[in-house]
């Protein structure tokens, strides 16, 4: 009870503050997919957060799945698996892994993707990002389709309610790709390694697709050092 009253107190000083959240996520990652709806959860019961979404490129050229793993079937074999553990993780279970395995197609790389949030982006803010995030992540990793096919995410962009012209301007830009560069560089400076990790107030890290309870109980410690924090300072 005690704690509960803290954490409550807490939150009362911190109500009017803005509390940035960096999401580091690739379209490729199915632990990002298990994330995502979490983090929805935790800016919605916490209207102080601002999430700001940063690309992380697993894989930004086709060559490096072939780097990676050793060949372009062993990639898809092998990530698969991934895929696999990652639906346990989520909790509604929707990677299917089984559909993705029978696909003619190269497993996806994550440029084109992360590109199209971007354009998203420059439309619509970082809500336009997730909303365009999330619906390729689902195109990816339950409808099993190319994201690396531009077709598919221009119909990702129409499904979001993008101005479908303007979005497809944007990502055919000669900047875009720099904003993208621009996260890739500040994840390094973080020693981010991995994704999907979360970032708040610029130093407080949390790695790896948790579950909503240790996400918020994450998110009340950070609440706390801030706290104290602003107490010191004041």
């Amino acid at each position: 009870m005690e704690n509960t009253r803290n954490i409550e107190n807490i939150q009362e000083n911190t109500q009017d503050q803005v509390i940035e959240i960096e999401f580091f996520h690739d379209v490729l990652c199915a632990w990002c997919y298990a994330l995502s709806p979490r983090m929805r959860r935790l800016a919605k019961e916490h209207p102080e957060i601002r999430v700001i979404h940063r690309a992380f490129a697993l894989a930004p050229t086709p060559e490096s799945l072939i780097r990676m793993f050793g060949s372009k079937e062993k990639a898809k074999e092998e990530i698969l698996n991934h895929w696999r553990a990652a639906n346990l993780n989520d909790d509604e279970h929707r990677d299917r892994p089984d559909l993705m395995e029978d696909k003619p197609f190269d497993y996806p790389y994550s440029m084109p993707g992360l590109v199209a949030c971007k354009a998203a982006e420059r439309q619509g803010g970082q809500q336009a990002h997730w909303d365009m995030f999330d619906r390729i992540q689902r195109a990816h990793l339950t409808e099993t389709q190319n994201i690396a096919d531009y077709n598919v995410l221009k119909q990702c962009a129409i499904d979001i309610g993008l101005d479908v012209q303007r979005w497809e301007e944007d990502y055919r830009s000669r900047t875009i790709i720099d904003e993208v560069r621009e996260d890739l560089s500040r994840a390094e400076a973080y020693g981010i390694t991995g994704v999907p990790t979360l970032v708040a107030a610029g130093q407080y890290a949390l790695v790896g697709a948790q579950k909503y309870e240790q996400l918020e109980k994450w998110y009340n410690k950070v609440l706390e050092q801030l706290t104290m924090t602003n107490n010191r300072n004041a």
